[in-house]
């Protein structure tokens, strides 16, 4: 190529370049302009949506077929229906503990047995003592015996008058007196029977047995350990039944007036929420266990009185809602935590709405609904509610299924954002 040649085309490259520049802000400006098109275009759309579509800022649910339970909930406890402490009744060291913790024992069976040679010596000293007075009441027999045949010669003798009056009155008294010791005897016999059974008594005490079937929830006292009964008994186990357990309900007092005996109780335990335990509630204590603490229980001054008053009054009541469940797995154990819930009342394949649809009762007592027409505004309506468990309730006339409720209004969080107003006042 020429140098006039090279020289022309860089001309030409050169000229090309230039109308590119120019060209670039021309696209930009038509770019801008397209944006603000798009946005006011928008907008307008946005505005004539809300003016077409009057719900926009409701929220609305429809009314749906379902179930409605209504129930109190409360927080309980598991326990055996029977909670019995085995204690010791003797005192002495422990030569045989038979018991061990989760080991299920029946009534009678042996849990521990105490050293016995000192119950067994007070009771050989018992007996001994009861044969002596057997002893001695033959003896007394024997002497009667004889006095009641001198008595007998000496009438027979004095009615011949071969024999003096302070004879026979001698012989009458010898065997009156005789009598008598006989008499006394006895008693005594009775008395030594009664300290030989004690002894028997105090010697079976030293083998502890089951008072009922169950199983061994604690051991108190260990093999050699010397327990003493003078002032108390101590505990050397703890027994209880599992297959059957009771649940303790804490009921509080807003809403022990809706309770009633025989309603419907269900409970869940925190080792396994998916699984639900069904019983009927048996009873419900008529006063909470603060009573205790009462004055007019206590006997308490009056200071203690208005301490006792004053914390009465600033903690919460509770009643003790009791019922029990079969337990034939297992599964329940003594104190778990059971969340109960008392059922007020159920109520099946019934129109249901969402309780937060409801406004407040009126005067009357009555409850309305924001009703949606099928053109889309709203109305308000009477509604005849039944069950409610505060998510949902039940509309037992004033709404069908399918019909559409005012809910609530969308918050400003929630709400479209407002789009800026287009250039020029658009």
């Amino acid at each position: 190529m020429s140098a006039a040649d090279e020289s022309q085309s860089t001309g030409v490259r050169a000229a090309t370049a230039a109308r590119g520049r120019r060209r670039w802000p021309r696209r930009l400006a038509v770019t801008a302009i397209g944006l603000v098109l798009l946005g006011v275009g928008g907008g307008l759309w946005l505005r004539a949506k809300l003016a077409v579509d009057p719900l926009a800022d409701l929220l609305i649910a429809k009314a749906t077929i379902g179930d409605v339970r209504q129930a109190v909930e409360a927080t309980g406890s598991l326990r055996p229906t029977q909670l019995v402490a085995v204690g010791a009744q003797v005192s002495g060291r422990i030569t045989r503990m038979n018991a061990a913790i989760g080991k299920r024992l029946a009534a009678g069976d042996l849990v521990a047995e105490i050293d016995n040679v000192t119950q067994q010596n007070d009771l050989k000293t018992a007996e001994a003592a009861l044969d002596d007075v057997r002893a001695q009441k033959r003896q007394k027999e024997a002497t009667l015996t004889y006095a009641q045949s001198a008595l007998a010669r000496e009438e027979r003798t004095l009615a011949k008058e071969a024999s003096s009056r302070d004879s026979w009155e001698s012989a009458k008294a010898t065997f009156e007196t005789t009598r008598a010791q006989i008499d006394s005897l006895a008693a005594q016999i009775k008395e030594a029977e009664v300290k030989v059974d004690s002894a028997r008594i105090q010697l079976a005490y030293t083998r502890i047995t089951a008072p009922i079937d169950g199983t061994v929830l604690l051991v108190e006292t260990q093999e050699g350990q010397n327990v003493n009964a003078v002032q108390s008994a101590p505990t050397i186990a703890v027994l209880g039944p599992l297959d059957r357990m009771l649940v303790r309900a804490e009921i509080s007092e807003a809403d022990a007036p809706k309770i009633k005996i025989g309603q419907k109780a269900v409970f869940t335990i925190l080792g396994a929420p998916e699984r639900q335990w069904e019983a009927t509630l048996e009873s419900l204590d008529p006063a909470p266990d603060s009573v205790r603490s009462d004055s007019d229980i206590s006997g308490a001054n009056s200071s203690t009185a208005s301490t006792s008053s004053s914390s009465s009054t600033s903690s919460a009541i509770y009643y003790y809602g009791r019922f029990e469940v079969p337990n034939p797995d297992g599964v329940l154990r003594t104190y778990m935590t059971a969340n109960v819930r008392v059922v007020l009342g159920e109520a099946k394949g019934v129109v249901t709405i969402p309780t937060a649809a409801l406004s407040p009762p009126n005067v009357k007592g009555e409850r309305t609904i924001e009703f949606v027409n099928a053109d889309g505004t709203t109305e308000p309506r009477i509604v005849q509610v039944g069950l409610d468990d505060k998510v949902r309730c039940e509309v037992r006339s004033g709404l069908s299924a399918g019909e559409r409720v005012v809910v609530g209004r969308r918050s400003q969080e929630t709400a479209a954002p407002a789009m800026p107003s287009p250039p020029g006042g658009l």
